[in-house]
């Protein structure tokens, strides 16, 4: 086939991104194939969830598995049942593996060769299939080969296909329409579709979801055609790098606080209420490195080289420690991972200035900070170097009656201003 008749059989499928590779010797199924030197792939390729693995020679890797599927000319597509990426972040390298196994109709011949001239298409379709297609014909190499200005995620460029996107455009349009609607009452959008009032601290996200349309929902997904947005509180809209933001409220995934329960958690390692009487609280800032002075915990990031800022064991973990060494909380990189990098890889920061009242409003800014393309390591760094801090908000109130009441909130927080380390791309935008 020629590259015409590639995208066209890829349309055909739903594909709306395509990328390709020329393939390497070592690019078989036996040394799996390259895809990338860093986690940002993990950006583009959808997968399953993430899952720490201890090889045969004792290493810990990280494995996600794919809905993967060879394009075939005289078919359906073949499914490719045990194909996944393999993540060796102590390289850090990204593969692919398992695409021939159990695959009828997979190219086999050209997938177990070392021959140069191969060529390896991935289309990625709107139901987060990869459809996928390898060829050695010369003609289809040389068109490759003369196209220029492609952009590249890892060892893979994208081929223009379909309809470019333009989620883009109509984000900013949709925020620049918002900026200029002026002050709005607090509201939050219920998933039967009706607007109801939005009490509390947290309005402001909520109420600029709802004039986009979008529900509260407890999926780890972006909120707007692929953008995460942020909405965060400041004083003046010339001054958007003032304040913090919270970044994701993960629970813990180890440690005392998953086996014995929140609760007991508090009772341990949290403190007495000043002001409320038989309350208490967990809620101190805890940076890496740094013992804080009122619950006894040090933050640090196990398997992870900060002078190299990657993680060198994919099993580990951030965790709070106390004196003893014992650890008290944990967040498992792997349980992390995909989550932030899907939920991160766009995101757009939209200030906001609130009036109070009864009911309180919020106005939105006319200048939007975008941040494009994460990565996981990228969070870490932040935490490593103080950036990015654990800043809890967990209560256990009437703590000494037969019905205490428990609230939760594990979360990650940066200063504004500090927004642009977690991306590799990040601007300012004047609506």
């Amino acid at each position: 086939m020629n590259l015409r008749d590639v995208e066209r059989a890829m349309l055909a499928q739903g594909v709306t991104q395509l990328l390709y590779k020329k393939l390497s010797p070592n690019d078989n199924s036996k040394n799996q194939v390259y895809i990338a030197g860093s986690l940002g792939i993990l950006n583009v390729l959808p997968m399953g969830e993430i899952q720490s693995v201890r090889t045969s020679k004792g290493m810990h890797i990280l494995s996600a598995a794919l809905d993967f599927h060879w394009l075939r000319l005289d078919g359906e597509p073949a499914v490719a049942p045990n194909t996944q990426l393999i993540l060796y972040p102590q390289y850090p390298e990204v593969r692919l593996s398992g695409f021939l196994l159990g695959a009828r109709g997979a190219p086999n011949q050209l997938m177990t060769s070392r021959d140069e001239g191969r060529v390896l298409f991935l289309g990625i379709t709107r139901s987060q299939r990869i459809l996928a297609y390898a060829d050695n014909d010369p003609a289809l190499v040389a068109e490759l080969s003369a196209l220029g200005g492609l952009a590249q995620t890892g060892a893979f460029k994208h081929l223009p296909i379909g309809t470019a996107d333009t989620s883009r455009d109509r984000l900013l349009e949709r925020l620049t329409t918002i900026a200029a609607a002026g002050w709005v009452q607090a509201q939050r959008l219920y998933p039967d579709g009706h607007l109801g009032p939005c009490g509390g601290t947290n309005c402001g996200g909520y109420t600029l979801e709802a004039q986009l349309g979008i529900a509260p929902n407890g999926r780890s997904e972006p909120d707007f055609e692929g953008w995460e947005l942020k909405s965060h509180a400041v004083t003046r809209f010339d001054r958007l790098g003032v304040g913090q933001l919270t970044l994701m409220t993960p629970e813990p995934t180890g440690g005392f606080y998953k086996t014995q329960g929140a609760a007991a958690f508090v009772r341990r390692f949290g403190y007495a209420d000043r002001t409320v009487g038989d309350r208490l609280n967990f809620s101190s800032p805890h940076r890496a490195g740094v013992r804080n002075e009122v619950t006894g915990l040090t933050l640090q990031l196990l398997g992870y080289d900060t002078r190299e800022e990657r993680i060198t064991d994919p099993h580990a973990s951030f965790a709070l420690h106390d004196d003893e060494g014992e650890i008290a909380a944990e967040w498992h990189y792997a349980g992390l991972l995909k989550h932030w990098n899907r939920k991160h890889a766009k995101a757009a920061y939209v200030p906001s200035l609130c009036q109070r009242g009864d009911p309180v409003h919020y106005r939105y800014g006319d200048r939007v900070r975008l941040g494009i393309e994460t990565d996981f390591e990228r969070f870490l760094a932040a935490v490593s170097s103080g950036a990015v801090w654990y800043d809890p908000g967990i209560k256990l109130e009437l703590a000494s009656s037969g019905e205490p009441r428990l609230k939760r909130r594990s979360q990650f927080r940066i200063r504004s201003a500090s927004l642009a380390k977690l991306y590799a791309r990040f601007e300012e935008i004047a609506l």
